[in-house]
């Protein structure tokens, strides 16, 4: 079955064209920087993968994915002539709620509901409802399928999801902790149990989700039990523009000295925080490293704190796990930042988690997962490429395919 795999960001979009029969990428596509000047998209085809840039400055994330059609039906080297080629679509969804626990085929009813979820992750829910939407108009008959980050933090006891404010908010709003990147966390793991040799069952590990946004879980015998993100992906770790845990009283104090609103302070949270607001230079870390390698002070301070809460999150499930066999880093900055790994696991070696400086910065090995800690190292660190999209197309074949 050919799966069109769409993962929508906030400010990026991820799709691959998937053979899920022989699990076989056909196209990759990834648009960064979604919404700035510099905006860019890049497409590659099999068997090459050779990529070809476009200019997607002023385009949304959907009017990305609309374009990306266009490509896929004009290029000559694409795996497909026309969209009706195209079997089944598999979104990946950050927030699901209480309204969906497992991969859902997307319906009527179900579009209302994914409507009712979006202010749970106002910065990747309605990117991800209005690809859906560009999907239905330009392939009306193509089953899609809605995969959700947070059904895999499902299995959080309520010791951990739950808030201490009174009952009634759960029991009238349900308001708990979701999580997100649930996806993401459930492939690093058992392709963490892989390297090790050991069925994911048999572990306990603490896997990093570190992109523009980031989430770190404690995964016991290859369930979920917490995990850094809460009611929405604004809870947890300093990320890219969200600034992740603060003292909540925080907010009503801004909101009073400077007479702004919900929706202001919604935005500063979200849009204006994190690296960004501390750094004054970028969300991106890419961007915020090689400004503090220049000597920017706000850069660096930026970078300490994002290493430091990442350092207090991984300590913290060390504490609440049973036992701790590996550490797992994964995405755009967990596997692609050995600067940033040192950094981290520098403070954490009197905890067991002992890098091998070397193996960490051999770039031959990027790309692949590996071990990177000293061979004697009590708890393994384990780098994993993430592959959200490939996941996303199994469960979309296996749900599509029981219609």
């Amino acid at each position: 079955m050919k799966v069109l795999v769409v993962n929508a960001g906030s400010s990026s979009l991820k799709c691959q064209l998937i053979e899920s029969d022989g699990k076989m990428s056909l196209m990759k596509c990834l648009a960064e920087r979604v919404g700035n000047e510099d905006a860019s998209m890049s497409v590659s085809f099999f068997p090459d993968f050779e990529k070809v840039k476009y200019n997607v400055a002023g385009l949304t994330v959907a009017g990305c994915l609309k374009k990306l059609l266009d490509i896929m039906t004009d290029d000559p080297e694409s795996p497909i002539s026309g969209l009706g080629q195209i079997e089944a679509v598999g979104n990946r969804i950050v927030a699901g709620g209480e309204y969906f626990t497992r991969a859902t085929l997307i319906d009527e009813k179900a579009r209302e509901d994914l409507a009712k979820c979006e202010e749970l992750a106002p910065l990747h829910n309605p990117a991800a409802d209005e690809c859906i939407d560009t999907l239905r108009e330009m392939l009306p008959t193509t089953p899609q399928v809605a995969v959700f980050d947070t059904a895999f933090h499902q299995t959080m006891p309520p010791k951990a999801y739950m808030y201490p404010l009174p009952m009634r908010y759960y029991d009238e709003y349900k308001i708990r902790r979701y999580g997100a990147h649930g996806t993401s966390h459930r492939y690093a793991a058992q392709q963490a149990a892989n390297l090790l040799g050991r069925p994911v069952r048999d572990l306990g590990l603490i896997t990093c989700h570190l992109g523009n946004g980031g989430s770190i879980a404690a995964v016991n015998h290859g369930k979920s039990v917490d995990t850094t993100m809460g009611f929405t992906p604004l809870e947890g770790l300093m990320m890219g523009t969200r600034s992740g845990s603060i003292d909540p009283a925080i907010i009503t104090y801004i909101m009073r000295r400077e007479g702004i609103s919900f929706d202001e302070m919604d935005a500063i949270l979200n849009r204006e925080s994190g690296i960004r607001g501390v750094s004054g230079t970028s969300g991106d870390m890419r961007d915020v490293l090689d400004a503090a390698a220049e000597g920017d002070e706000r850069a660096n301070l930026a970078i300490e704190m994002y290493v430091y809460r990442i350092q207090k999150a991984i300590g913290s499930y060390y504490a609440a796990m049973t036992r701790t066999d590996a550490v797992v880093m994964t995405a755009g900055i967990g596997e692609n930042s050995a600067e940033l790994r040192e950094r981290i696991f520098a403070g954490l070696a009197h905890m067991g988690m002992i890098l091998d400086k070397d193996r960490n910065d051999f770039t031959g090995a990027l790309g692949a997962n590996r071990i990177i800690s000293i061979d004697d190292s009590p708890i393994r660190i384990c780098v994993v490429t993430t592959d959200e999209e490939m996941r996303i197309a199994r469960e979309t074949d296996a749900l599509v395919g029981r219609m």
